[in-house]
């Protein structure tokens, strides 16, 4: 007999409550595992987008040929970074979630998991806007300052420090604590980004020594 077998009263996957045979959803953990892959690409390129939007928006204030130059290479980052990474990412995130929602419906019973449902609609939706932006900067149009993008970059931060503190407990009271928690943290963020902004004016307007 496999000794595998002897585990099958254990949950399969961290994530997945209420699976405990290897029967017909022996491959849930890979689909978990891809999932997980996909999850890492999304914000990755969520988190590196925005900084390529900020360089651009910092770019446009140089005189030519410098602006001109940067803003060409860093329309080219952004191109790929968004078409070969971003997009595909996001997709295959969904496709895979749903598709584990498919073989364990136990997860939509879980107060936990519909927030955390709700937080990734948000996040999807941020990645929206964010394409948004990605398209007009593509055309050369910078709508927001350097200092508004700094802050629309730590959205995805507070999104990811939401749902990893409600998938790793999974507690179904939890979610006050982590809400609770996501509002303490997207202040200090917005803080510390608005303390940096001083600094930087600050230091542009000491005269040179």
């Amino acid at each position: 007999m496999p000794a595998f077998v002897e585990k099958e009263k254990t949950p399969l996957w961290l994530f997945a409550p209420g699976i405990t045979t290897f029967e017909p959803m022996e491959y849930y953990r890979y689909i978990m595992a891809l999932h997980v892959i996909f999850v890492v690409s999304w914000f990755a390129a969520l988190f590196y987008m925005p900084r390529l939007l900020i360089y651009h928006a910092e770019a446009d204030q140089k005189p030519e040929p410098d602006r001109g130059i940067l803003s060409e290479q860093l329309k080219i980052m952004q191109k790929r970074l968004w078409g070969i990474i971003a997009w595909p990412a996001l997709l295959l995130t969904w496709a895979m979630g749903l598709w584990m929602m498919y073989l364990n419906p136990s997860l939509l019973s879980q107060p936990w998991f519909i927030l955390k449902l709700l937080f990734v609609s948000g996040l999807t939706l941020y990645h929206v806007q964010t394409h948004a932006l990605y398209m007009k900067h593509q055309r050369d149009e910078i709508p927001w300052t350097s200092f508004k993008l700094r802050l629309w970059n730590e959205v995805a931060t507070i999104f990811l420090f939401a749902i990893v503190f409600l998938v790793i407990p999974k507690q179904n009271t939890g979610w006050v604590w982590a809400t609770l928690g996501l509002i303490g943290f997207a202040a200090a963020m917005f803080a510390a980004v608005s303390i940096y902004r001083k600094a930087r004016e600050k230091k542009k307007e000491e005269p040179d020594a």
